[in-house]
């Protein structure tokens, strides 16, 4: 079976949430090929210790850089933990981000029942 590729991404808000969530499903995780925005992608690596490739942060072009590879078709899910209470000042950006998971059919949880649903989906074979 080939290796999924995962992006993970966190609001300041829910990072401790993606924290939680990662280490819950290390062993899962663990057979994937992480991709990250800047600041969630170092507290995975410090904290829970997986290897995870970094983008930018995601005011800084993070969420644009992983919306790339979603269109290169190089993400096979993402797990985009997003506060919907705060207002962002990169909106449009996460909005085009949500977008092109919907263009290219790739799998997108925004909290944590739906994450659970995409992690256990994609590393079930049968499914």
């Amino acid at each position: 079976m080939k290796r999924k590729r995962i992006a993970l991404i966190a609001h300041d808000k829910k990072k401790n949430d993606m924290i939680e969530f990662v280490k819950k499903n290390r062993d899962m995780l663990i057979q994937c090929d992480l991709v990250a925005t800047g600041t969630t992608g170092k507290l995975i690596v410090d904290q829970v210790g997986l290897p995870v490739e970094r983008m930018e942060s995601g005011p800084l072009g993070g969420d644009q850089m992983i919306g790339a590879e979603i269109a290169k078709e190089r993400i096979d899910g993402v797990i985009f933990l997003r506060d919907p209470l705060t207002s962002q000042p990169h909106e449009p950006d996460i909005t085009a981000l949500l977008r092109v998971c919907d263009v290219h059919n790739t799998p997108l949880a925004t909290n944590l029942a739906t994450a659970e649903l995409i992690i256990q989906g994609l590393l079930n074979e049968e499914l």
